[in-house]
């Protein structure tokens, strides 16, 4: 029999996993296993293992990269694989994405966060409306929004941060996420944040909605999944979420690019997520 296992967060993670694995069970199959990826167990006997749901891993990143580090070493088929989930973990990648010409959310590296790295960046960007996010961080965790006058939390002073300008267009007109599953264009949505927030996620109070994807949104997905794949030497990623906004002038812009753990709102894809089952079907082995 195929074995499928998916990798899920932590045992004590605050999130809700049930809808999750009831709509992978439907797509995959009730024979799937689940596995926290915290104590994952012994996974050479499965076919395909997929970290769809490591939900949290940056709150523990050593234990994180000695996983990933032990997987690559055993006989174990992953998707995405392990070369990309370590790549994909720290945002630093975005710098290496423009660096290949594709249109990103201008970005500063702080090694140790101070005040005058957000002096230069505010010179740099042209305003002091800022966002600071740590470069290993999912679920807008460590993420804070500076106003002018605004002081530095103390919980990121001295730590490696990324600085960007606040996109207005978060609040005005939100953030695109398109998703790809074997190279294959699936649906779009758009999410919002709630009123006064920046942030999109739906524990924050944000909420989405599908999408038709607006003139451009493609061509930036497409220049960003093929830089990445050239970047990593890879084949064709079995799943990618792409998340974008537009910047001031109206272009789009990359905010990041999801290959470890992304929701992937199957209920917003017009198939319902066959496409996506469609791709693990056809990583196993023949």
């Amino acid at each position: 029999m195929t074995q499928i296992c998916i990798l899920t967060a932590a045992p004590d993670y605050f999130e809700d996993l049930g809808p999750a694995r009831a709509a992978y069970r439907r797509l995959l199959g009730d024979d799937i296993a689940f596995r926290h990826w915290t104590d994952p167990g012994d996974l050479a006997g499965f076919d395909l293992v997929l970290p769809l749901l490591v939900w949290g891993y940056q709150r523990d990143c050593p234990r994180w990269f000695a996983l990933l580090d032990q997987l690559e070493q055993q006989p174990i088929k992953l998707a995405n694989p392990v070369s990309v989930l370590r790549w994909n973990s720290d945002k630093c990648y975005l710098l290496e994405l423009e660096k290949a010409s594709v249109a990103v959310v201008p970005t500063l590296i702080s090694a140790a966060l101070t005040a005058e790295d957000i002096a230069e960046a505010a010179q740099k960007f042209g305003t002091d409306k800022l966002v600071i996010k740590p470069p290993i961080s999912g679920g807008a965790d460590g993420t804070f929004r500076l106003n002018p006058g605004d002081p530095l939390p103390s919980s990121i002073v001295g730590k490696p941060m990324l600085i960007q300008p606040f996109q207005p267009a978060i609040a005005e007109e939100g953030e695109y996420s398109l998703f790809y599953f074997g190279g294959r264009f699936s649906h779009a949505i758009l999410k919002r944040p709630a009123k006064g927030d920046f942030r999109v996620q739906e524990f924050l109070g944000g909420s989405e909605s599908g999408a038709d994807c607006p003139a451009g949104a493609q061509d930036l997905a497409v220049q960003t999944r093929s830089a990445a794949e050239q970047i990593l030497g890879t084949e064709t990623l079995l799943y990618a979420r792409v998340d974008m906004l537009r910047d001031p002038d109206g272009q789009f812009r990359l905010m990041e690019l999801e290959l470890i753990e992304p929701s992937l709102f199957f209920e917003h894809a017009a198939d319902g997520g066959a496409l996506f089952a469609t791709g693990v079907n056809a990583a196993l082995p023949r």
